[in-house]
């Protein structure tokens, strides 16, 4: 099962949900289903969350089943 805490982490370090939702132009029930899990975060939305984190909160944490395929170039990196 994958681990949503990095969804709840982004949303500690924007200052909320709602603030979170906002930075990326969505509503914010879209965000609430990705912290609870219901919907995985977008490939498109990963690198956006990992930038205005600022790194806190990172493409490979966002998607941890599957970034080696989707950003091959991270491998290696810790």
């Amino acid at each position: 099962m994958p681990d949503f805490q990095p969804v709840r982490d982004a949303c500690a370090v924007m200052g909320g949900m709602t603030k979170l939702a906002q930075k990326l132009g969505l509503p914010v029930q879209v965000v609430s289903s990705w912290a609870a899990g219901a919907r995985p975060v977008p490939i498109i939305r990963c690198v956006e969350i990992e930038e205005l984190t600022g790194g806190e909160v990172t493409r490979k944490q966002l998607r941890p089943d599957d970034w080696w395929q989707i950003w091959p170039e991270l491998r290696g990196e810790e």
